[in-house]
């Protein structure tokens, strides 16, 4: 039968499908709930174990902007370890922009098979998530103070790409942080003032 339908799968090949975040945890393996998300039609969800992400940015770059129909994307980074998908890979779509294919593949895109919502990008240890998808109590503006007081970005990467200036006050980057030159709201870089 491989003959006809090409290549057959291995278990080695689909062995991410058992490991974080996609492997199915009952609620005593993966530990308490803090935050819990789901995506435009909610057929993907998904909960985090972490009360703060380990780092939250701006990221300006021209693939984000054209993936998300945004001018910026805001990312928050948490450990694979941190989320649990409710249906594990079920349901999922991912996108390899590196190697440009619909295979599961690291570094990937990972998006609601149904209606398409941008879920994470995945990478080697990392995921970075939308806060925008973290459900929340309250009204709009409590809700919105609560996102930005958890999920607050500590800098704007790839500021020189940016569709507009964003006066506020918070490091921006040329490039990646910490390893390009640091610009004002302008874009201008800063040892140039």
């Amino acid at each position: 039968m491989a003959e006809m339908g090409g290549p057959t799968r291995t278990p080695k090949d689909e062995a991410w499908k058992h490991r974080a975040p996609y492997r199915i945890q009952t609620p005593e393996e993966f530990g308490p709930v803090k935050w819990r998300a789901k995506c435009q039609c909610g057929r993907i969800s998904y909960t985090l174990k972490r009360d703060k992400p380990l780092n939250a940015k701006f990221c300006h770059c021209r693939g984000c902007q054209v993936l998300h129909g945004a001018p910026f994307q805001w990312a928050a980074i948490f450990h694979k370890e941190d989320v649990n998908f409710t249906n594990g890979c079920g349901g999922l779509s991912f996108y390899s922009s590196s190697k440009n294919s619909r295979e599961y593949q690291m570094p990937t895109k990972v998006s609601c098979s149904f209606c398409h919502t941008l879920i994470m990008d995945e990478g080697r240890n990392m995921c970075l998530l939308f806060p925008q998808m973290i459900e929340l109590e309250g009204s709009h503006d409590e809700q919105r103070k609560q996102r930005e007081e958890v999920f607050k970005p500590t800098c704007h990467i790839f500021y020189e790409q940016r569709m507009m200036d964003i006066p506020d006050g918070t490091p921006k980057w040329s490039e990646m942080d910490q390893s390009s030159r640091l610009l004002n709201d302008q874009g201008i870089p800063i040892e140039q003032q």
